[in-house]
């Protein structure tokens, strides 16, 4: 089964993330698409999280009616910070039979360098980018080592942030 993963804060989540699980769903080879809902991100303050169950639940509530579209609090038994290499791996042994590929916006290609073990990831999972950028400003990465490594090109792009929303809301 090939499953993607969308992992993040989503804090909170928004239409944007609702409407990127929809065209990835429909739009790639994908089986499955799951939202990792990630209890601490190592590259984000967690004195701006929303407590994670609360997050979970309005994960499960946006996406609910979405096929093939699944929530898991997958990381919340993990060691934090939620580190994607060590999830990666996990989620292989739990799930040996799976085929798992990274789903990403752009903005975090940018700073794939400082992800722990992001080599790792590159070399041994399938890495689908979703544009995060107006179309003037995207400039693709290269990675060399990459195992596959694809621009979800015709992916529509969401003019919004969770902390757009957060900063709105303050």
């Amino acid at each position: 089964m090939k499953i993607g993963i969308y992992g993040g804060s989503f804090n909170p989540v928004h239409f944007g993330h609702v409407g990127l699980a929809k065209w990835v769903i429909e739009n790639t080879d994908l089986d499955e698409l799951w939202f990792l809902v990630t209890p601490n991100n190592p590259l984000k303050p967690a004195d701006t999280l929303a407590p994670e169950n609360e997050r979970l639940a309005a994960v499960r509530e946006a996406v609910k009616e979405i096929p093939h579209v699944v929530v898991s609090d997958f990381e919340f038994s993990l060691p934090r910070p939620s580190y994607t290499a060590n999830t990666l791996r996990e989620l292989q042994k739990a799930y040996p039979d799976h085929q798992f590929t990274l789903v990403i916006g752009e903005d975090n290609l940018t700073i794939f360098p400082q992800w722990r073990e992001y080599e790792f990831i590159l070399s041994h999972f399938r890495i689908f980018v979703f544009p995060r950028h107006s179309t003037e400003s995207r400039h693709p990465v290269s990675f060399n080592n990459a195992k596959d490594l694809r621009f979800l090109s015709e992916a529509p792009y969401f003019d919004i942030s969770s902390t757009e929303i957060r900063n709105k809301n303050s």
